[in-house]
């Protein structure tokens, strides 16, 4: 873990970004210090605590994806964001359901090698220094011809490499530019350096072949395509640094890591459950009830492959979410109803939710569209009936058409505010208040229209 946080003090860092929703948030620090508290366990009964997934349900835009997302970023635990719609059964054309698991594999590495990066990064910062003063002092080259005998058999030409010959002129040159690279003074210098280009082996592979790691295998046997790039000694210094970094690092021990913290910490969020419960819009399709028994094994563990090595998905947290407008929880199977055990209904947003959303939070819509004005030289101030004809306006659209949650602020306010973001490069030092009727200026005859909100709003 990141940060080894108390529920209460998960649930505070939650209500800074996240409005209303007590409950979920609640439920979702239980289940996050849950697995804090049973790697303090012995072992024999560290394994047989499990879990207890969670299905939220509740309309759009209410919070479920932004709690459990929020909740691991707090937390440093791996998180992954898949829609069960996006499965089918096997035997169909389609995902199939182990790659959720992949796919939090893959966010554990990075999550991972950040971290173990971090570590190393002076040492590979004044290794990235080194290279640039070659660069900028560059010695004698002598031209050599090496053939790659994997190239011969891809119709690839043998390449060109160099050996650079450092005289004493060069070194003493070198000598007096190192004072001025590491205080600053050269960043605006232009240096070229080799990037290596991504390899494209898909023509290569059969389908499915990516998913199970032989696509990267391949890579490995590809010869490393590199091309020249011409940037600032600042720019230069990060791509140089990240190379220098990914050689020190050990690649076999982030890889271990990853898996074990993809086991204890991670957490899998399927979205769009009511999608695939036999009471939903889509009941007709026959590989629905069998996207749910796909699913149920992974839920209740077992060993996937992937290529960072096997993973046992018994200890990973599944948060489960949906609407259930059409379909109920209890439409689901019965097996894969278990393995959700807490379920928690989220709150319809209310005025006073919607008031305090463009208020309260610290990244809040409002504040982002001042300071995007702020770049003009624009400054925008809303006064607090604004606010809440805002609010108001937003909860009514949301109640005559279709309730998508919070969204509805990104469309009204940028509705609202349309012209003056069209305008604002030629009104720089302007002051624009945002007032009652301002608002209802803007808005009230497209709210008033149903047919006209049902498009714009």
């Amino acid at each position: 873990m990141k940060q080894n946080l108390t529920p209460r003090e998960i649930t505070s860092r939650l209500d800074e970004d996240i409005i209303g929703q007590g409950e979920a948030k609640k439920k979702v620090a239980i289940a996050m210090r849950n697995r804090f508290r049973r790697m303090m366990l012995d072992d024999d009964l560290r394994d047989e605590v499990i879990p207890k997934n969670i299905l939220m349900i509740g309309p759009t835009g209410v919070g479920k994806t932004e709690i459990a997302r929020r909740m691991a970023r707090l937390t440093g635990a791996p998180f992954t964001k898949v829609e069960a719609t996006k499965f089918t059964e096997v035997g169909y054309v389609g995902r199939d359901v182990e790659s959720m698991v992949r796919d939090l594999v893959e966010a554990s590495v990075k999550l991972v090698k950040d971290e173990k990066m971090k570590l190393v990064k002076d040492q590979a910062e004044e290794l990235a220094n080194e290279r640039l003063l070659a660069l900028l002092a560059p010695g004698f080259k002598k031209e050599k011809t090496t053939t790659n005998p994997f190239e011969a058999l891809m119709n690839q030409q043998g390449t060109q490499e160099t050996e650079e010959e450092v005289t004493p002129e060069v070194r003493d040159r070198r000598r007096s530019l190192r004072a001025k690279l590491l205080n600053g003074y050269l960043e605006d210098e232009e240096v070229t350096i080799e990037v290596e280009q991504e390899q494209n082996s898909m023509g290569m592979m059969m389908p499915g072949m990516e998913e199970s790691g032989m696509q990267d295998m391949f890579k490995q046997f590809m010869p490393k395509k590199k091309h020249k790039r011409t940037m600032p000694v600042k720019k230069a210094r990060e791509y140089l640094s990240r190379e220098e970094a990914e050689k020190i690092i050990d690649t076999d021990n982030v890889n271990d890591e990853a898996i074990n913290l993809a086991e204890t910490m991670g957490i899998i969020f399927i979205d769009e459950m009511d999608k695939i419960a036999k009471g939903g819009q889509n009941s007709g399709d026959v590989s629905r009830e069998g996207v749910q028994r796909d699913i149920l094994p992974i839920v209740e563990g077992s060993r996937v492959q992937t290529k960072y090595g096997a993973i046992d998905t018994e200890h990973i947290l599944f948060i489960g979410a949906g609407a259930f407008h059409v379909s109920k929880p209890s439409d689901l199977i019965p097996e894969l109803q278990g393995r959700f055990p807490i379920r928690v209904e989220l709150d319809k947003l209310t005025d006073e939710d919607f008031e305090k959303i463009l208020k309260e939070p610290k990244r809040s819509l409002i504040r982002q569209y001042e300071a995007l004005l702020q770049t003009e030289d624009v400054t925008i101030s809303f006064t607090d009936e604004a606010l809440a004809e805002l609010a108001r306006t937003a909860h009514q659209v949301n109640t005559d058409t279709d309730d998508i949650g919070a969204r509805r602020l990104h469309t009204i306010l940028e509705t609202l505010l349309e012209e003056l973001l069209f305008e604002a490069s030629n009104m720089q030092g302007a002051h624009v208040e945002i007032t009652k009727q301002y608002v209802n200026s803007k808005l009230s005859h497209i709210q008033e229209d149903k047919n006209l909100s049902r498009f714009i709003l």
